[in-house]
């Protein structure tokens, strides 16, 4: 019992640290892992672990008896899996969809080759041997990716990349790492071997793809269709996840693993109802699943198992690894791609192993060494080598490299709209005109599909349900403007995503109740506009849908104009546009603002004023 509730209470303390020194939170996991499990043994007065993971009879000590553990890890895997092919969105691949798709066949592939012979003339272990930790290796990690994207403001061709990467590629690699894993235990030639290997392969895609399909679209239609009530929407929900998981397994072993991503793929993209609680509750077990991963991974490491990896030639691999094998497959694999060179250099250093490769190397090499195959020992803890190491590197430099090779977003001066209607995409077409990156997001496609008319860049979202967190096109968006026709809906996503999109500024629309009340009693900071509300913009809009600029002379001449113009005179105040062509929202304090004479603009929405 203490162990169970240590392991829970340790695991969320681990994330909350790396929450708040902003680093992935596989380190800290790791790191407690080892501390109460091999390293532990240094000052306990038996020399035993504080936290043994496999129960051993013997001595009545330890968690998971035999290979449950194993198939613990294995299911929630699957889960975490599922769970980041529900973030997986198709719109995303406009411009690096290619690029994506040799990084996870020609990346691999280079390796698998580089780190066999790595491995095998580096640390003199046999060829078998060496292959089955190149091919665990080959994943990269979203578990530590997605911590690197939310706290390093990357460019929009990067994390994209880097995200469908680390999702695709680990039930890849843990294909190849089976296939290797099955060739060891049988003890095949290498002829049999490839044979065997190509039909395995292209069996676990056919069942991966059909499956994870089919059961995306089954479970669409029961939440659709209503037939799962909304309190055992996200358990149903799981229990589908590992059925289908399972029965993958069943059909073809190790399969399951990329079943579970096609099947979060396509219910991502898919328009589900509930869709966000759903995503919730599948993050939030995530990050339980995970903290309990890694502790217990961590732990299982005897403290023999770690002074394997205590010596010079361990280095020499890892720096193989890192500089030698990943630069080269990401440049293979993006060679006549629209990647410029310095994100090819920046994906080249971000390359870090998660718990996939923790996993299934935690899982391959303990069966291993029990069935007695020489080498076997080096894997867990090689791989945990690796894992920890390019954690630590890419976690610790992210922000440096991608400031030194200017990758990382500018200042966020994109704008987000919440609303489509006629006044957001006239208000929306002169920002984009002006050079300012806008978003406009609405639940309404028709209103979607106008606005994609005009060259707007629009999403179909419902904010109640949807994370807009999940959406690369808003990296570089620091405003907010909710502009809807609905009041509940403009403060819900002011508040909801102030921090996220709004840090320059978030602002909405006036209710009509709060039209009625004395200028004083308004909030000084945060409104749109001052003088006007939704149903007054979009008169306005409908009526004369031009926006135009006029000179201002001094703030009073502002205060005066701001006066005048109004619905009643088929004109809305809009922006302040200044000398060096930033636009900026008028502020309720206008005698604040610094006005001279020509360079600054007032923008406004309507009837053209007299020259």
């Amino acid at each position: 019992m203490f162990e169970l509730a240590g392991i829970i209470i340790f695991g969320i303390l681990a994330q909350w640290l790396a929450w708040r020194v902003k680093v992935p939170s596989i380190l800290p996991l790791v790191l407690t892992g080892l501390v109460i499990g091999p390293i532990s043994t240094l000052w306990t007065s038996d020399g035993t672990k504080l936290l043994e993971p496999v129960y051993n009879p013997n001595t009545g000590s330890g968690l998971f008896p035999s290979e449950y553990l194993f198939n613990f890890v294995s299911l929630a895997i699957g889960i975490i899996l599922f769970e980041g092919g529900l973030t997986l969105k198709r719109r995303e691949l406009k411009t690096v969809g290619p690029a994506i798709g040799k990084l996870i066949s020609i990346g691999s592939l280079v390796t698998l080759i580089g780190g066999g012979i790595a491995a095998h003339y580096i640390m003199d272990l046999s060829w078998e041997i060496s292959l089955q930790f190149s091919a665990l290796i080959i994943v990269t990690g979203p578990t530590v990716i997605a911590p690197i994207l939310r706290n390093v403001p990357l460019n929009r061709n990067i994390s994209t990349v880097l995200k469908w990467e680390s999702i695709l590629i680990d039930p890849i690699g843990a294909m190849v790492a089976v296939l290797f894993f099955e060739f060891l235990l049988t003890g095949g030639t290498i002829g049999e071997f490839t044979s065997h290997a190509f039909l395995e392969f292209i069996k676990i895609i056919l069942i991966g793809m059909a499956l994870g399909t089919v059961s995306a679209y089954a479970l669409y239609l029961f939440i659709k269709k209503e037939w799962v009530p909304a309190y055992l929407l996200n358990v149903f929900t799981l229990a589908m996840v590992l059925g289908v998981f399972v029965f993958s397994d069943v059909l073809s072993h190790e399969s399951g693993l990329l079943t579970v991503v096609v099947m979060g793929t396509v219910l991502g993209n898919l328009n589900v109802p509930n869709f966000r609680d759903v995503l919730l509750f599948k993050e939030s077990l995530s990050v339980l699943l995970i903290s309990i991963l890694f502790i217990v991974l961590a732990a299982h490491i005897d403290m023999e198992d770690l002074m394997l990896v205590w010596e010079w030639r361990d280095f020499v691999l890892f720096a193989v690894v890192v500089l030698v094998l990943r630069p080269l497959g990401v440049f293979l694999s993006t060679r006549k791609s629209n990647l410029k060179f310095n994100e090819k250099l920046f994906i080249s250093w971000i390359g870090p192993r998660g718990i996939v490769a923790a996993g299934v190397a935690s899982l391959f090499g303990w069966k291993l060494t029990e069935q007695g195959i020489a080498g076997a020992e080096y894997i867990t803890p090689l791989v945990f080598f690796i894992v920890l190491g390019t954690v630590v590197l890419n976690a610790s430099t992210a922000r440096l490299v991608a400031r030194l090779l200017k990758v990382i977003q500018p200042a966020s001066n994109g704008i987000l709209i919440i609303g489509a209607n006629q006044a957001a995409r006239i208000i929306a077409k002169y920002l984009a005109e002006n050079k300012r990156h806008v978003v406009l997001v609405d639940s309404n496609p028709s209103s979607i599909d106008k606005a994609k008319n005009l060259g707007l860049e629009a999403i179909q979202v419902n904010i109640y349900q949807e994370d807009l967190q999940q959406h690369i096109e808003l990296l570089d968006v620091g405003y907010l403007i909710a502009m809807t026709a609905n009041h509940d809906v403009n403060v819900f996503a002011s508040k909801k995503y102030q921090e996220d999109f709004g840090e320059l500024g978030t602002f909405r629309l006036l209710s009509p109740e709060e039209m009625k009340k004395d200028p004083s009693e308004l909030p000084k900071q945060g409104i749109f506009s001052y003088t006007d509300d939704y149903l007054n913009l979009n008169e306005v809009a409908r009526d004369f849908p031009q926006v135009y600029e006029t000179p201002l002379k001094s703030v009073q001449h502002l205060q005066d104009l701001i006066k005048e113009l109004g619905p009643q005179d088929e004109r809305v105040p809009l922006f302040i546009k200044f000398p060096d062509g930033f636009i900026d929202i008028i502020p309720g304090a206008i005698s604040a603002v610094k006005i001279e004479e020509g360079p600054h603009q007032l923008v406004y929405m309507g009837k053209k004023l007299d020259d």
